[in-house]
């Protein structure tokens, strides 16, 4: 699995369908899609995020079903906002959802056997 994080429009998508050399078709775009829907090899979930963010609304536990989707898929690349910086929410919610990502995150990173950050469309290796 690879975790390519980095700031909004910073063109993270483009830069892993380049780097990879793959086509739009194997982007899923905030959703973990099912078995059954993916009709390639190499899955990219882009804006892994936002999933997070309509688990927690579901009431569903992103963890598990992150944990389980990787296990599933080693092949995956997972394409992530970077989303803790700046002023901290007043709702908890979205404090919470931060707090949650961000952990989803830093367990991913270290099952990873690679992790990159996206600025201004250049990768920088971290792992």
């Amino acid at each position: 699995m690879k975790l390519v994080i980095g700031g909004y429009g910073q063109g993270k998508l483009q830069y892993v369908l380049r780097k990879y050399q793959l086509e739009e078709t194997a982007v899923w775009d905030g959703v973990l899609p099912e078995e059954k829907e993916i009709q390639t090899k190499g899955v990219v979930v882009n804006h892994f995020h936002q999933w997070v963010r309509q688990s927690l609304l579901q009431g569903k536990s992103p963890e598990d079903m992150a944990r389980a989707f990787v296990e599933r898929h080693g092949d995956c690349i997972i394409i992530c906002d970077e989303i803790g910086n700046g002023i901290v929410p007043v709702e908890a919610f979205e404090r919470e959802y931060r707090e949650r990502t961000g952990r989803i995150l830093i367990q991913l990173a270290k099952e990873a056997e690679e992790v990159e950050r996206v600025i201004c469309g250049i990768g920088q290796k971290i792992k």
